[in-house]
């Protein structure tokens, strides 16, 4: 289950974020309402898209809106709605929905809900991250999948090398020596410990 709120945060942990970056950000991909509370069922592979049964249960249904709080009274219609069409909209205006994930189109057939590949979601947060780099290059993240993007993004503009081909730079051993009397240019700074006693 995930859920977003029109702010992009919860209304009682919002922090500010930092200067410049824009957390109401949407993927289009997700067809949501930018002033909408939007609870997601999701279903995640690795492989090609599916739907467990679990999702199609009724009582796990029932179970799973019950999260929102505000849904007493119309737990049958909102269940008979995400069956027939993967989405429901309760009285207060919150919208379920069921999206499937996955790398590879399904092998079998799904029940109604939206499928998103892991290809378009790979390439919206790598598009974020770039619309976003002068904010986010200064910040440390915990976790792991957008750590591990934000290293991706470092790589591919530090080019992994001061120069060569294609980013790539061998340093032998056989500098040669500088010559006795041979100044360093204008502006070099040495970063030894000063002079041995």
């Amino acid at each position: 289950m995930a859920f977003r709120f029109p702010s992009g945060l919860p209304a009682s942990t919002a922090r500010r974020a930092p200067r410049g970056l824009d957390t109401s950000d949407i993927d289009p991909g997700l067809g949501v309402s930018p002033d909408t509370v939007d609870m997601v069922i999701g279903e995640v592979k690795e492989g090609r898209v599916g739907i467990n049964t679990g999702i199609r249960d009724r009582e796990v249904l029932r179970a799973v809106i019950s999260r929102l709080g505000d849904a007493a009274g119309e737990e049958d219609r909102i269940i008979d709605d995400l069956l027939a069409s993967g989405t429901a909209t309760l009285g207060s205006g919150y919208v379920v929905r069921i999206i499937a994930f996955g790398a590879f189109p399904p092998g079998d057939q799904v029940p109604p809900c939206r499928i998103i590949s892991l290809g378009h979601v790979l390439e919206y947060l790598q598009g974020y991250v770039r619309r976003h780099w002068n904010v986010l290059r200064h910040l440390q993240f915990k976790d792991p999948a957008f750590g591990f993007l934000m290293t991706l993004e470092k790589a591919k503009r530090g080019g992994a090398g001061r120069r060569g081909e294609s980013g790539v730079e061998l340093v032998s051993g056989d500098a040669a020596p500088r010559r006795p009397g041979h100044r360093r240019p204008a502006g070099h700074r040495f970063r030894g410990r000063g002079p041995r006693k």
